[in-house]
């Protein structure tokens, strides 16, 4: 294997290194080893400019909002800011941006008001792909309302949804199609946008849980074509914060729980109580440094520009890492192969060895792996890996190709 990137290289954009040199955490040592961070599908590390956004809002704006002196008015234009910021990220409107605890929380508090108005002779269609937080809150719809729950399958030799199966789920009965973007367990990325368009020819609405798929891909949510998107900011360099897209009209339709005084137009009305102010602030500071790294006139230009880089440079770390992995005896890999449609996680699994000892030894090297279902318990139980699960190696816009080698390395050694 080559022992540097580039094939494509877009002189707009910054290097590895630069980018590198702008995360604190890249310079720790663990037992003498420099530590190499695949962990990025469960919560990526945080540059410097994000971690400062954070600690400037609290130590010199920290209030609550719409009251009549500067640090509450201060909040009130950060806060704004980042909804535009926002929108930039998601490609929507600044009234279609709203905030909460993460994408879990949002995603049941839209379910309850998209619930009250559906009963015994309404259907939503979910699929295994996806994690669960994209299948529980519709299937207490069906507890708590009477609705019917349809789940579409995968194939379990591609790690791809089956689109045979969707297609004949989803009836004039469909109330909604919820679907994910990319699975945080196998990387496949699925085309949602085909998805809504089936939800929509038969007038159902569609969610999109967008989280592991917003730090590879830029998402369009006109080009999608969904109702509501859901994404998390910690996987994208920011704190932990929730982001839900929704579409204004469908927005000020639903018949949200919510506080009598509280704001009734979109999209505070999503909102329920004082939000993580901070935490706002520093989900904009995320999304400001991704557009930093390329050149353009406008954020949203910039951030594609970006984004279209990093995708080629992931392209080939995925590339790397999956032949390497899978010229060691013992070794199996998941989910499709580079050329498909996929993010740059590549999960895998060593025989006679659990997944856990696999993420121990390679910690003790200073190569941190995440392991277990990752909250995707189906595709797991699907592929016969409960209870120990997965090894989960992801590529973040900071990874190099001597970190891959490493972790490769670490494999051979523990495999042979």
């Amino acid at each position: 294997m080559a022992t540097t990137l580039g094939s494509v290289v877009n002189a707009e954009v910054r290097s590895t290194a630069d980018i590198r040199a702008r995360f604190p955490a890249l310079r720790r040592e663990h037992q003498g080893h420099s530590v190499a961070y695949f962990d990025g599908p469960g919560g990526t590390q945080v540059p410097q400019e994000v971690a400062d956004s954070v600690l400037d809002y609290l130590l010199h704006h920290n209030a609550n909002t719409h009251w009549h002196y500067p640090t509450s008015e201060e909040t009130d234009h950060l806060i704004a800011g980042a909804r535009r910021a926002l929108a930039d990220f998601l490609g929507a409107s600044l009234d279609e941006i709203a905030f909460g605890a993460n994408m879990t929380t949002l995603s049941f508090h839209l379910a309850r008001a998209l619930g009250r108005a559906w009963g015994p002779a309404d259907e939503i269609v979910v699929t295994e792909l996806d994690h669960h937080a994209n299948q529980a809150p519709w299937q207490a719809l069906a507890r708590e309302r009477g609705v019917t729950v349809r789940t579409v399958p995968f194939d379990l030799g591609r790690g791809e949804l089956a689109w045979d199966a969707l297609e004949a789920a989803v009836s004039p009965r469909t109330r909604l199609v919820a679907i994910g973007a990319a699975s945080n367990a196998l990387g496949t990325i699925t085309d949602v946008a085909r998805a809504c368009a089936v939800a929509r020819s038969v007038g159902a609405l569609s969610f999109v849980d967008a989280v592991h798929y917003a730090p590879h891909v830029l998402v369009d949510v006109r080009t999608i074509g969904c109702d509501f998107l859901g994404c998390s900011a910690y996987k994208f360099y920011g704190p932990h914060v929730g982001i839900l897209f929704g579409r204004r009209g469908r927005v000020a339709a639903l018949d949200v729980p919510k506080l009598v005084p509280a704001p009734d137009t979109a999209p505070e009305r999503l909102e329920t109580g004082t939000l993580n102010h901070e935490g706002i602030v520093g989900a904009a500071a995320a999304v400001d440094f991704l557009a930093s790294l390329a050149e353009g006139i406008g954020r949203r230009e910039r951030l594609a520009t970006a984004f279209a880089a990093l995708h080629e440079r992931g392209r080939e770390l995925v590339e790397r890492l999956w032949s390497g992995l899978n010229e060691i005896n013992g070794v199996r890999t998941y989910g499709p192969p580079p050329g498909r449609p996929r993010t740059p996680t590549v999960s895998f699994t060593v025989a006679g060895t659990t997944s856990d000892a696999v993420a121990i030894a390679l910690a003790a090297e200073g190569v941190f792996v995440s392991t277990g279902d990752f909250y995707a318990t189906t595709v797991v139980e699907r592929l016969g890996l409960a209870p120990h699960g997965l090894v989960r190696a992801g590529c973040a816009c900071y990874t190099t190709a001597e970190e891959i080698d490493r972790l490769v390395a670490g494999v051979a050694r523990l495999a042979g």
